[in-house]
């Protein structure tokens, strides 16, 4: 049982490794996880699911859960990941659930957890001791609700706050946006106020993933997005995840943004208003993500990878925006949690305002060599960045998420990956000669990537 537990979130197949005997004692334990701030609110907890097959059944017995431990449910029904941490905050609940494998295909579902104000539940945070909880536990799924439950549907309250973060309406801009059948089809409604000729791509709810799978990291999941903006014209086009609590974007000319790229072009917008606010980006991001950040006036905080990292450093800097390369992208105006749909709505702002292209507006980012995040299984992942430390001691070594290594011209970083058995490795230099030379050097001593 205990691989279902994650860094982040609780995740695995259905229903060999999550079913309902396990949600319902997730829900039963939940309430051990929150302080006594969290428990004046109710207790009560927010109950989401996305929609997958088994989500439905799933999210019962999670809530026979709570109910059975004392623990009210306020259930919000089939929503996107955002919304449950938006209805968390906005409802004053002690804590909130969404069902959920995120991008992970059709067989596979899960938890996200947070606490108040939808303060992230991470493994350090609570989810190890969940897990301890779960498997000593001995609760009957027979036993009797305690608490009460309530239906709210919150998504009036959920397009007026959105909508209320747009600052530019004109001109009228054209958008594909690809919902990869996934929670992002819920967004439709609102992408139809932002004054936009929206070109969809399915936007049917199917928790199959019929089209393709639901992970917009994989350049194979773009192409349907990148020929629909390059057929119509559109001026921007984004591609959500299954959960759509993270987005890829598409310029004008079809090509794919790195989400680094999105961080740095759209911090200037937070500094204005802002000036000397901290901005936290992850450790895998650019230099150029971290200069356009300095360059208008912010502090540039470098943060190690995940959720629960960024959103705990934001809250304590106070910072109104952050991003990571995976494409989350947080604000400090959304309880500091993550949001797809408010990052359409600023970019739509940016193109506004400016009036420029976005091949225009990024170009001025690309001005390093990236090789993106590649991937390799090895069996001793600590003896490997110890060796590492050794090979390149003559750089500027931290060991803030894995090992960084830094040099006047190229820079690299190789962490163990939180959720699977593998090293992950970015490089960036100011050549691409450089960039290829060092990666070649690296992979020498790495192995082969793997997919």
């Amino acid at each position: 049982m205990g691989s279902i537990f994650k860094a982040y979130d609780i995740r695995g197949t259905y229903p060999d490794q999550i079913n309902e005997e396990i949600a319902f004692k997730i829900g039963y334990c939940f309430s051990d996880l929150l302080d006594e701030e969290d428990l004046a609110r109710g207790p009560v907890v927010v109950i989401s699911r996305d929609m997958r097959i088994h989500s439905l059944p799933l999210a019962e017995a999670l809530k026979r859960g709570l109910r059975a431990h004392g623990v009210a449910v306020i259930d919000i029904g089939m929503a996107d990941t955002p919304l449950n941490y938006f209805a968390t905050g906005y409802l004053r609940a002690s804590g909130g659930i969404q069902v959920t494998a995120s991008h992970n295909p059709a067989r596979y579902n899960g938890f996200k957890l947070s606490r108040r104000d939808a303060i992230p539940v991470s493994r350090d945070t609570g989810i190890a001791k969940l897990e301890e909880l779960v498997d000593a536990s001995t609760a009957d799924p027979g036993l009797e609700p305690r608490a009460g439950e309530e239906q709210k549907n919150i998504f009036e309250a959920y397009r007026q706050h959105m909508l209320g973060l747009v600052t530019e309406r004109q001109p009228r801009l054209k958008l594909a946006a690809d919902a990869a059948n996934g929670m992002g089809t819920t967004y439709l409604p609102i992408l139809e106020e932002l004054n936009v000729d929206l070109v969809p791509l399915f936007f049917e709810l199917d928790g199959t993933f019929p089209n393709h799978e639901a992970n917009p990291l994989k350049p194979e999941n773009l192409v349907d997005i990148q020929r629909a903006v390059r057929d119509n014209g559109c001026d921007l086009g984004v591609a959500f995840d299954g959960d759509a609590d993270r987005a890829m974007f598409i310029d004008e000319k079809g090509a794919a943004i790195p989400a680094d790229r999105i961080t740095g072009l759209l911090a200037p917008r937070f500094l204005r208003t802002e000036p000397g606010a901290a901005i936290v980006y992850d450790l895998r991001s650019s230099w150029a993500t971290r200069e356009a950040i300095e360059e208008a006036g912010g502090v540039a905080v470098r943060e190690r990878v995940g959720h629960s990292f960024m959103k705990a450093t934001m809250r304590r800097l106070g910072s109104p925006f952050g991003g990571e390369l995976a494409g989350h992208f947080y604000y400090r105006a959304n309880y500091t949690a993550d949001s797809s749909l408010l990052t359409v709505i600023q970019l739509l702002n940016h193109l506004r305002e400016t009036g420029k292209p976005l091949s225009e507006l990024i170009a001025p980012l690309n001005r390093y060599f990236s090789t993106g995040e590649i991937n390799f299984r090895v069996a001793d992942k600590q003896g490997m960045i110890h060796h590492l430390a050794e090979l390149f001691a003559d750089g500027k070594i931290d060991y803030l998420d894995g090992i960084t290594v830094q040099y006047a011209d190229w820079w690299f970083n190789v962490r163990p990956s939180n959720t699977e058995p593998l090293l992950r490795m970015v490089l960036e230099a100011r050549t691409r000669e450089l960039m290829d030379e060092k990666k070649t050097e690296l992979l020498r001593t790495l192995g082969n990537p793997v997919s």
